[in-house]
């Protein structure tokens, strides 16, 4: 079992940036993949971003436009979200997740979950 917690959420402008942590801790050895979802009030959980904690391959969501950065830093154990020009609907809580699955998108296929940060973007 891995436990993850996330950390830097917080109130920003239309425009800025933050940036989100998510420490690993227990089993990380069979973790593959680390992801970014969010859950905006009223919608689905979705997804935002994922990296490969060996080769540090990523991927995004479409609609993530190069606005996102995920990164890694294995010697801490620690997944980032750098995201810049933060718009309103990117209002959401944002959960960290673990998986084996290669490049997995869905989450149904992540096993361990942060409990969860918000982000709230004002106009």
């Amino acid at each position: 079992q891995v436990q993850l917690v996330e950390s830097g959420g917080g109130l920003v402008q239309a425009g800025g940036s933050l940036t989100l942590s998510c420490v690993a801790s227990g089993r990380t050895s069979s973790t593959l993949i680390m992801g970014w979802f969010r859950q905006a009030p009223g919608k689905e959980r979705e997804f935002v971003a994922g990296i490969s904690l060996r080769a540090g391959t990523v991927y995004y969501a479409d609609y993530v436009g190069g606005r996102f950065t995920i990164s890694r830093d294995n010697a801490k154990n620690t997944v980032y979200l750098q995201m810049n020009s933060l718009k309103p609907e990117d209002t959401a809580v944002y959960y960290c997740a673990a998986t084996n699955r290669w490049m997995a998108r869905d989450s149904d296929d992540f096993g361990s979950w942060g409990q969860g940060t918000q982000v709230t973007v004002s106009s």
